[in-house]
């Protein structure tokens, strides 16, 4: 097994077992964010294809599980962990992803490269860096309006008990 199936297959197990320590609630709450920004990263990975940003060892095929793999993998599960334990506190959350997109665009980016994962080419460790960072206040700007819109808008019980009443 090359040491990037084992980095893949080690991520998947340990931050998915992970998230059993976080409360259900959480989960659902940070879900709608997270499932959101896990389509900008995917749309992202077919922009790669075209800009070629970065490759990865094995074609568009390895690309696609690895993108898949980040994205289910790492991406998600530290994304609900870091709303779980910053949301309304704003400087932490900003904080704490500050220090993560860090360490992801530097020591961790030259790690993955040098085991093979992928390899940069038109993104360098800094546009990383932006991007992950930039994506990060997206996101809280995104929980923040999905939590402001009114939920009474979009359940329909109302509206079809007031038809059946009707009719």
């Amino acid at each position: 097994m090359s040491a990037a199936n084992f980095f893949r297959v080690f991520n998947a197990i340990i931050l998915w077992g992970t998230m059993f320590f976080i409360p259900g609630k959480s989960i659902k709450r940070f879900l709608p964010v997270t499932l959101f920004c896990s389509c900008i990263l995917l749309i992202e990975t077919l922009l790669s294809f075209v800009f070629k940003w970065w490759r990865v060892k094995g074609g568009k095929k390895y690309m696609v599980y690895d993108s898949i793999a980040f994205i289910l993998g790492p991406f998600f599960t530290i994304n609900i962990w870091v709303f779980h334990l910053t949301y309304g506190k704003f400087f932490r959350y900003v904080g704490l992803n500050l220090i993560i997109d860090l360490l992801f665009a530097y020591p961790f980016n030259a790690f993955f490269q040098k085991i093979g994962h992928y390899k940069l080419y038109k993104f360098t460790s800094f546009s990383l860096f932006i991007s992950a960072f930039a994506y990060s206040l997206v996101n809280y700007g995104f929980q923040l309006l999905y939590e402001r819109y009114p939920k009474d808008h979009i359940k329909m019980d109302k509206v079809s008990k007031t038809e059946l009443t009707v009719k």
